[in-house]
Formats: structure tokens, sequence, C-alpha cells
């Protein structure tokens, strides 16, 4: 295997996991959202994270297997594998995916600012010189532009809405805001493939996402946490103790019966 290929893979594995991840956190909201339209609603952003999660998967794994050449001695990965046969350690999505869903204000901030990090990492991602990877993108940024109207939407009417929904909807901002930087870091791998065109350079989204951010903020009468604290490690593997408990439920029959299949 190729260096340039470990990094195409870590690259689309770990992009493969924010989606993953964070697809298993809004499907919690199944059953449990505010109304039925906001249920329906909330169930089908998930399966958009998750569908994506699958063309990552499917394309690291195919990456993975091109490698392995004619040798019939190694057995061949599939998206599954990926999904479900890895521990928490190896698992490359940063922190914020992995957060708990909260309350509905926690979850609306949290799509918020990754919707908003999203829109513009999908629109860099299209111009990819890796065909597989600009095809992805071209296909994610569609749901990107309405998940971020979606959750934009809600930072409005929660934060100029009620005293409560103002008050839950800050806290939560507040709460998060320290794990906003990670988006922001690049990984060896991903420094690597920016050479040649495949990756994006999120240090130099971070002013265009925080100047949309700062003024969602100010249209709901919000104010703009100030970066007191950052806390990093998911792309590294170094993750809080809520990964290993929400991959106990999503692996939980691939484990227990090892090889299932629909």
């Amino acid at each position: 295997m190729t260096n340039s290929n470990n990094d195409l893979i870590d690259y689309v594995t770990g992009l493969g996991d924010d989606s993953l991840i964070l697809g298993q956190r809004i499907a919690e909201w199944c059953s449990k959202a505010p109304f039925l339209e906001e249920d329906l609603a909330l169930t089908n952003v998930a399966l958009d994270f998750l569908g994506r999660a699958q063309m990552f998967y499917n394309y690291a794994a195919e990456l993975h297997n091109a490698d392995l050449g004619t040798d019939k001695s190694v057995d061949r990965i599939t998206a599954d594998d990926i999904a479900y046969l890895r521990d928490a350690r190896e698992y490359k999505n940063t922190l914020i995916h992995e957060l708990p869903i909260g309350d509905f204000a926690y979850t609306m901030a949290r799509q918020f600012l990754i919707d908003s990090f999203g829109v513009q990492f999908m629109t860099e991602l299209v111009k990819s010189s890796d065909k597989t990877v600009s095809g992805i993108a071209a296909k994610a940024i569609k749901e990107c532009r309405y998940h971020l109207r979606r959750s934009n939407d809600w930072v409005l009417r929660l934060g100029d809405g009620t005293q409560e929904s103002h008050e839950r909807i800050q806290t939560a901002f507040n709460q998060l805001w320290g794990y906003t930087s990670e988006l922001f870091e690049m990984t060896a791998s991903e420094t690597a493939l920016l050479t040649v065109n495949i990756s994006v350079d999120t240090t130099v989204l971070r002013d265009a996402w925080l100047k949309q951010v700062s003024d969602t903020l100010k249209q709901a009468t919000l104010e703009l946490p100030k970066d007191e604290w950052q806390i990093n490690g998911g792309r590294a593997g170094i993750h809080t103790e809520h990964l290993g408990q929400v991959l106990s439920e999503l692996q939980y029959l691939q484990r227990a019966y090892p090889g299932l299949s629909w």
C-alpha cells in the first residue's frame, strides 16, 4: 500500500466517521422530537449523514482492496467492516460529532455549527482532483445546504423566542464552542493530500465560517461564545467516553452475530 493511498484511506475514513457518528446521534431523536414534522425531518437528516458515510466507506474499502492486488490470502473488507468492526480508538471523527444529543436546543446548536462548516467544506471538496471524492461532495453539498437552512432557522426561532429557549440555546453554544476549533485543524494525511489537490485546506475556512455564525447569532439575539478553551484529538483516535457508548449500540448486532447481512 502506497503512502498516498494510506493518506487517502485515512482521509475518506475520517469523513465517513464524522457522518456515521453524527447520523447515529441524530437518529436518537426518532420518535422523541418535539412534534411529528420535526421527528420526520430529523430522521431524514440522519439518513443523509448515514448515506454519506456509506459512500466514503465504500471508497475506503475499494482503495484498501485494490492495494491487495491478487493476494487471496488476505480478506477483502467492506463498508460494513469499517463501520462495525473497529474499536473506538480506530475512529477518526472529530469530537463534536460524538457528543450526546442533549436537549433539542443543544442538537440544533450543534447542527448549525456543523452545517455552517459543512457547506463551506463540501463547496471546496467538490474541487478535489480525486473524481470519487469530488463526486461524493457534489451529492453532499445539496444536503448540506438544506441542513443549514433548517438549523439556521431553528437557531433564530429558539434564540429570539421565549426566555427559556433563549437560555437553553445560548448554553448549548457555550458548551459546544470549544469543540469547533478541531474542525479547522489539518492532519498529516490531509496536509499531504493538499499538495495534490485532493483534500481541503480547512484552516482557511474559519474566517468565513465565523462570520456566518456570528451574523446568525446576532440575529437570534445570542452572544458569540469566547475562545476560552479548546479540545481536540478525534482525528488521532483520542475520543470522549461518549463514542464508546454510541458504538456499543451501533455495533451490537454485528458483533453479536458476526457476518450478519440482510
